[in-house]
């Protein structure tokens, strides 16, 4: 009998973009594009059922089996390092983790580094590598404000177009690592649902190739 595969996708424009290329590959669930308040909607002909989660909740549920499969970022990958298969690349959502400071900015190596970031794992990696000692300042949001208000020296974050650095006077320093959007799975179920996750993983791969 066909298992049905649980898919956490993240919630908006990323979401809804990765939901497509499920479409494409022969997933589609047109319901889940209808204007409703629901969050989990299935195809039972399919065998899939989707759900809408936070972006960055997706690789919990996926990890800790809620969800057999998933789309997450591979910042969050590489910042809360799951216990998840990472399948494939999607291609899409791509973005770099930079880090940026002011533009007249010189680092005083004979000084420790404050580092303002939402990604603490992901720069105590990257400057350990250069055995640059650092103080890590943990923040939610505004990270932008952080070395313009004193608060750090430099900033770690995500960068897509650059148009914010540039509004606050900041420029890239350094490339951490490229992001992009990837399919992961939860291991037990991948060894379960082998059949059913690899026509996915195949279908996903075809509308990869084709871009």
């Amino acid at each position: 009998m066909k298992e049905t595969i649980n898919v956490a996708l993240p919630k908006g424009r990323l979401g809804r973009k990765v939901y497509q290329m499920f479409a494409d590959a022969g997933f589609e669930c047109p319901e889940l594009l209808e204007e409703s308040r629901k969050l989990i909607f299935e195809n039972e002909e399919k065998g899939i059922r989707y759900f809408w989660v936070k972006p960055s909740d997706v690789a919990i549920y996926v990890e800790r089996g809620a969800a057999d499969v998933g789309v997450v970022g591979k910042d969050i990958l590489l910042e809360s390092k799951p216990d998840v298969y990472e399948l494939l690349d999607l291609k899409c959502g791509k973005c770099r983790m930079m880090v940026a400071a002011p533009k007249d900015w010189r680092d005083d190596t004979g000084h420790t580094l404050r580092v303002a970031t939402k990604f603490p794992e992901i720069a105590r990696k990257f400057y350990g590598g250069k055995s640059r000692d650092i103080d890590i300042i943990k923040l939610n949001g505004s990270i932008e404000i952080a070395p313009i208000l004193g608060l750090s020296d430099v900033i770690v974050d995500i960068v897509e177009t650059g148009n914010t650095l540039r509004a606050n006077n900041l420029e890239i320093q350094e490339t951490i690592v490229d992001i992009s959007a990837r399919f992961i799975s939860n291991k037990s179920a991948f060894k379960f649902k082998t059949r059913e996750i690899e026509a996915v993983l195949e279908g996903l791969a075809s509308e990869v190739s084709e871009k």
